[in-house]
């Protein structure tokens, strides 16, 4: 009688307590929703599995919703260059910089866009992107190295999750519950396209940059050199048009620069990278 009574209750617990796991989720997304917009329980169901909540975001959901956002961006949106060297190239930069940033526990992938625009932009989740047309533009590969460290910069502040809740609520897709994916994966996709980076987002992402420049041994000059060769020309590139006060920017940065690392670290051979980038994209 005692081992049948040990048995139900086991049991018991096997199923209660997940029901009604499942039954306080439930509570709390049906009451986030606005009565206007009624959803059936099979709607609840399916959705109330997509919902994210990116107030409390872990790095590893934050990866696993970059990699739905770099899935839809090399789909449908942007085209790779399909040339191993050159991605290994980009790669190796990228994860010398990574490995001295503040996040340095998440994974980062690097990839080269076949664009002749002068741009590159990085999505959550350590996902960065190089159009051939920026590393052409570079005169050296501590030039280039600084824009990815920009980007990298980006990513370690988490600036794509913040633009992504503040897009959300902005256009009332966002409640109590969260976000359902597939609507922040949307979000995502537009938000590394536009680039919409506040002045704030900018001068953070260039304060980390330049210093992630540095404690990777290259030149921090070099991000001083390209900002005010691409603000010398004729007509500015888009990647500049999207990102405020660029003289300002450029000012603040000459602050930020070691003396001891000025004009006196790696990447500041012309010659050689020119050639190596000729070679890697013709």
């Amino acid at each position: 009688m005692k081992t049948h009574s040990f048995l139900y209750r086991r049991s018991f617990r096997r199923w209660f307590y997940p029901l009604l796991s499942i039954s306080i989720t439930f509570g709390i997304w049906f009451g986030a929703v606005n009565a206007s917009q009624a959803l059936s329980w099979r709607d609840l169901i399916f959705q109330g599995i997509q919902v994210i909540q990116l107030t409390t975001l872990s790095d590893r959901q934050e990866v696993e919703l970059g990699k739905q956002i770099n899935d839809q961006l090399i789909n449908q949106e942007v085209k790779l260059l399909r040339n191993r060297e050159a991605t290994d190239y980009i790669n190796q930069i990228g994860q010398r910089l990574a490995q001295v940033s503040g996040r340095s526990q998440i994974p980062y992938t690097f990839q080269v866009v076949n664009d002749p625009k002068i741009n590159a932009f990085a999505t959550m989740g350590g996902f960065v992107y190089i159009n051939t047309g920026l590393m052409t533009a570079a005169s050296n590969e501590a030039e280039l190295a600084s824009v990815m460290a920009h980007e990298i910069g980006h990513v370690v502040n988490r600036h794509a999750v913040s633009q992504m809740k503040r897009a959300a609520i902005a256009q009332g897709l966002a409640n109590l519950a969260g976000v359902d994916k597939n609507i922040a994966v949307q979000i995502g996709v537009e938000l590394a396209l536009k680039r919409p980076n506040s002045r704030e987002d900018e001068y953070e992402a260039d304060q980390l940059g330049v210093a992630a420049l540095g404690q990777a041994g290259y030149d921090q000059y070099g991000a001083v050199s390209f900002m005010e060769k691409l603000l010398g020309a004729g007509s500015p590139p888009t990647f500049l048009s999207t990102h405020p006060a660029t003289s300002n920017r450029i000012a603040a940065m000459k602050q930020l620069i070691d003396p001891r690392l000025a004009n006196n670290g790696a990447g500041m051979d012309n010659a050689a990278y020119q050639a190596r980038v000729r070679r890697l994209l013709s």
